[in-house]
């Protein structure tokens, strides 16, 4: 019975892409910005290679790492979450998904005041947590909705949870997703509720993703239809419109995240579970949280003993990453098109250096090529 455990660290590029100046990401480091906090202690992924991967110049690598260990450029246009777990998933996006640095224009926000009967406050690319600061108290006097984005492909609501129920949110969020549609096609709108009194409004944990359908086949169909499990934790079912899932289950972050892995390497099955654990963006990232990102990293790294330690003969766990979101760059709070890193570590598999591979695609082909299931992905097995 085999498994395979694959779990993206969102965010956690290790360097721009050749083409990161295009996206204006030039000189951009993840994980380089997050080695500057005192707490970043990574002994158990450097052993396996973490350091050793193409690059990483600025730290030195494992004598003898234990995983096969390789650097992973995006073939597709883009450096978002969707694109980035999609491709991962073995399907390739020539053209990126649409942007709004201007915010959306008046054909997309008069038909969503008219579909949902409220106005919209702010509609321009704005930070998550100064958007609650700067128009809560006008959205809670007026109930008008707090629309807003990011340099990401992205359409997020923002509404406090007593002016708006979160099921009402929820069903506004359905609205907009059946209205950007065509050459509006966003990769995703974002629920955002929050709560709170004037001057300190903190979002919640109910955000909910409502994303594009993938527009190919994805690893996750193939496994689905070879009769195996594809389980999905954190934002996983979201991220793929619940396409190719068996089950899933939500989290409100890294801790929840690795406890949920903790009880799934418990259980027995058969196929993929695949993991995103999101602080690393959501919470530090975006936020130019050096010390936060270091310290979420070096929790991850603490777990990963009891991880493999609970893995069986068969399991194989792999660790990437979808994006970068440089909490060192202080030009910009947004994502990084940046190089992802890849470990795979289990009892059948011999350490290697793998180089830097085309495509973050080799993932998913790896992962089919692991659980013997043939499917119509792109991307090239690693083994």
């Amino acid at each position: 019975m085999k498994r395979v455990f694959l779990i993206v660290l969102d965010s956690v590029g290790i360097g721009a892409m050749d083409d990161a100046a295009e996206f204006g990401d030039a000189g951009t480091n993840t994980l380089r910005s997050a080695s500057k906090g005192s707490c970043f202690h990574l002994p158990n992924m450097e052993q396996l290679g973490l350091f050793n991967i193409d690059g990483i110049d600025w730290k030195e690598g494992a004598a003898h790492p234990t995983a096969r260990y390789g650097r992973m450029r995006e073939a597709s246009k883009g450096k978002d979450t969707t694109i980035g777990h999609w491709e991962i998933a073995g399907v390739i996006s020539p053209n990126p998904l649409p942007v709004y640095p201007e915010g959306f224009p008046a054909e997309i926000t008069d038909a969503f005041c008219e579909m949902t009967g409220r106005g919209i406050l702010c509609n321009k690319p704005y930070s998550g947590t100064e958007v609650i600061k700067d128009y809560g108290d006008e959205h809670v006097r007026t109930g008008d909705l707090i629309v807003y984005t990011s340099a990401d492909s992205v359409f997020q609501i923002a509404a406090h949870e007593e002016v708006i129920p979160v099921e009402k949110l929820y069903e506004y969020c359905q609205i907009a997703r059946r209205l950007l549609c065509g050459k509006h096609s966003v990769g995703r709108v974002i629920a955002r509720p929050f709560t709170g009194k004037g001057g300190n409004y903190i979002r919640t944990a109910g955000r909910h993703d409502y994303s594009l359908t993938p527009p190919g086949e994805t690893m996750l169909d193939a496994i689905k239809k070879a009769g195996q499990e594809v389980i999905g934790v954190g934002k996983i079912k979201d991220i793929f419109a619940g396409q190719g899932i068996t089950s899933y289950v939500y989290t409100k972050g890294n801790t929840e995240g690795i406890t949920k892995i903790m009880e799934y390497l418990d259980k027995d099955f058969e196929g993929l579970c695949f993991i995103n654990l999101v602080d690393y963006d959501m919470l530090y990232g975006h936020r130019n949280d050096i010390e936060g990102y270091a310290r979420a990293l070096t929790q991850f790294d603490e777990s990963l003993p009891e991880i493999m330690g609970k893995m069986r003969k068969d399991d194989v766990l792999m660790i990437t990453a979808d994006h970068g979101c440089d909490p060192g760059y202080t030009v910009s709070t947004d994502h990084s098109r940046e190089y992802t890193p890849l470990l795979i570590w289990g009892e059948g598999i011999e350490p290697a250096n793998l180089g830097t591979r085309n495509t973050f695609a080799d993932i998913g082909a790896t992962v089919l090529k692991i659980l013997g299931v043939k499917g119509n992905i792109a991307g090239e097995s690693v083994l």
